[in-house]
């Protein structure tokens, strides 16, 4: 349960750091580099004395852990166009509602009596879906660019792929490698991409270093490991359902980001949102009780 509580906590915070990003005139793609960087850095450091070189040539990490960093680097390329082409709450929405879709996948190829299916979980499974929807939903400007819908579908499937990449790496590779050095290796090979197609974005001009974000990508590095890591070690740690850990992680990363974003930085309070809230807490409260 402390790893859960801990996992949220990292996530909200994330949204937090990226929030006050323009206020201090961060660029965000360099922020995002340099928290790869991070991440990986503060993996090693804390857990690199645990891993085995008989592990490279055991099981299939490596190809997962490739496979889950060009996840990272490549959803959250597409998540900034799709920012820019059809504006944030779209974007928010669409990976946010991936837990949906996350849910389904679980509990289809995870299918044994750890997943078993009870009403009180299905009824909350709607609810999340719900508080979801409502509290991240917010009319479209008329002012917003031409919108790219296929980005929005990307975002969907490829935020569902990475959860579900996840959970099979926790389920069938971790007598290989631990989640914490799988998360520090997958977020490095990230970092890695990101690096080159900085440096390349560079050498052309399009953009120049600036130290700031470096401590920017500093700042984000750590919570951003330990939201993954965490995530993967609560789904043994808890002895709940996974799909159960995953909804209640998304929906308490909803509602306290939108508690901070209400009291703090003063975001509009609108009757949906309410309502949203409502049925994020009366789900965590549901998914709780099918569990317990």
């Amino acid at each position: 349960m402390i790893a859960l509580l801990c996992s949220i906590l990292a996530s909200t915070s994330i949204f937090v750091i990226f929030k006050i990003f323009p206020k201090f005139k961060i660029d965000t793609f360099q922020a995002i580099v340099f928290n790869y960087i991070t991440a990986f850095v503060a993996g090693i450091i804390l857990f690199g004395h645990t891993f085995n070189s008989n592990s490279l040539s055991q099981g299939n990490w490596i190809f997962h852990c490739l496979l889950a960093s060009i996840l990272f680097i490549s959803l959250f390329l597409v998540m900034g166009i799709s920012s820019q082409r059809n504006g944030v709450a779209q974007t928010s929405i669409a990976v946010k509602m991936s837990m949906a879709l996350s849910v389904v996948l679980i509990l289809f190829f995870f299918n044994n009596t750890k997943e078993s299916i009870s009403i009180s979980l299905v009824l909350g499974f709607v609810l999340a879906i719900t508080g979801v929807f409502l509290s991240s939903f917010e009319k479209k400007s008329t002012n917003d660019n031409r919108t790219a819908s296929w980005m929005l579908i990307v975002l969907f499937i490829g935020s569902s792929l990475l959860d579900l990449l996840l959970k099979y790496v926790e389920s069938n590779e971790t007598q290989h490698i631990s989640p914490a050095l799988f998360s520090a290796f997958g977020l490095g090979c990230a970092g890695l991409i990101g690096l080159i197609i900085f440096l390349i974005r560079v050498i052309q001009g399009k953009t120049q270093f600036e130290l700031r974000n470096v401590w920017a990508g500093i700042l984000l590095g750590i919570p951003n490991y330990f939201s993954i890591y965490l995530l993967m070690l609560s789904y043994s740690s808890t002895g709940w359902n996974s799909s159960a850990v995953l909804a209640i992680t998304n929906v308490s990363v909803v509602l306290l980001t939108s508690i901070i974003g209400f009291s703090i930085f003063l975001e509009k309070i609108t009757p949906l949102k309410i309502i949203g809230l409502i049925a994020a807490i009366g789900a965590i409260l549901l998914i709780y009780y099918a569990n317990s």
